[in-house]
């Protein structure tokens, strides 16, 4: 830990210097190549849709001994063939099963298949048919609050910042968070519910937040950065990013430790329900999220600003300021 407390202190102080904007072409080429992936996965293979967004039904068995939801898949599929049976423990002493759309024959025949092999009573298993219309809706409602999100986010950044190419690289990796995050839950096949939906959403606002707190530190160092003639432009731009680099992941590692106990909580001890959902899109979304400010969301303001005639003629004179008190050192003997 202490050697973590003086890594910190060397990068604040710019002993130490990891090359976020040296290296920026290198890290947005990688992150340009999981957006391509994150985008072509889901086209290949597509999302594990919960039962919300593609419609069918749904079966909640409670009081049972066991949670295990495959003596409730068996029974499901051997009643009805090509059910497309699924299913999951929702407590320690309930399973949810869910299929295609049954008709109410079909229902009141697996609602008994479930009663026998949970050996529960009648009144433990219900039944539920749900549309894949609120599963749309759900979606266009959650685009528009997104689309709002992201319209206000940039307003607000852009006035805070006095300049609208912070905010466009803010918004940037706000997107680098959400492609690549979809690309994960596409490739690992996670299943897409409301609750995950839910937790995404709200691993935007960590995103910006982080971002922000990185961009706030960037400004203040490049204040006035035109009268500085020992370091460029970028290599403020980069000391910013080493001296908030620590409290990023102090934040993200705080953040992620209550998610991973939710995680462990809901899977070994109460099993898979609306925490697991919730707490697994917070956890890929929050190290995707803190990835994205150091590596794609720094780099990107850079490259934005270089070519600006202030930037240009500043880093020209700190590098001839350079190259004149090295030729006017003696000669080494």
């Amino acid at each position: 830990m202490k050697r973590f407390f003086e890594f910190g202190n060397r990068l604040h102080s710019g002993e130490t210097s990891i090359p976020f904007v040296g290296k920026g072409k290198l890290w947005l080429s990688i992150a340009t190549v999981l957006v391509i992936l994150s985008l072509l996965i889901p086209v290949v293979g597509g999302f594990n849709l919960g039962i919300a967004f593609r419609g069918g039904s749904e079966f909640e068995i409670s009081n049972v001994k066991s949670n295990d939801p495959q003596p409730g898949i068996d029974a499901t599929n051997k009643t009805v063939g090509h059910a497309e049976a699924t299913g999951v423990p929702r407590s320690d002493t309930s399973v949810r099963i869910e299929t295609r759309q049954l008709s109410d024959e079909e229902m009141q025949k697996v609602r008994e298949a479930l009663i026998s092999a949970y050996s529960v009573d009648n009144k433990d298993v219900t039944s539920n048919f749900v549309g894949p219309l609120w599963g749309q809706d759900i979606t266009n409602k959650m685009t528009r609050a997104l689309v709002i999100f992201v319209v206000i986010s940039m307003i607000v950044m852009a006035l805070y910042f006095r300049t609208w190419k912070m905010s466009l690289a803010a918004i940037a990796g706000l997107f680098f968070v959400m492609i690549t995050t979809m690309g994960i839950y596409s490739a690992s096949g996670f299943e897409v519910t409301p609750e995950a939906v839910i937790g995404f959403l709200t691993v935007l606002s960590f995103s910006l937040y982080d971002t922000v707190v990185v961009f706030d530190k960037i400004r203040e160092n490049t204040t006035d950065f035109t009268k500085n003639r020992k370091q460029t432009f970028g290599e403020l731009v980069n000391l910013g990013v080493n001296q908030t680099t620590v409290r990023s992941i102090n934040t993200t590692v705080i953040s992620i430790l209550p998610i991973a106990s939710i995680l462990f909580i809901g899977v070994f001890m109460l099993g898979a329900g609306t925490l697991v959902d919730i707490a697994l899109s917070l956890f890929v979304g929050t190290i995707t999220a803190a990835a994205s400010t150091l590596f794609v969301a720094s780099p990107l303001y850079y490259f934005l600003r270089k070519n600006e005639p202030a930037v240009r003629e500043q880093e020209n004179a700190v590098l001839e300021a350079r190259a004149s008190k090295k030729s006017a050192e003696p000669a080494a003997v």
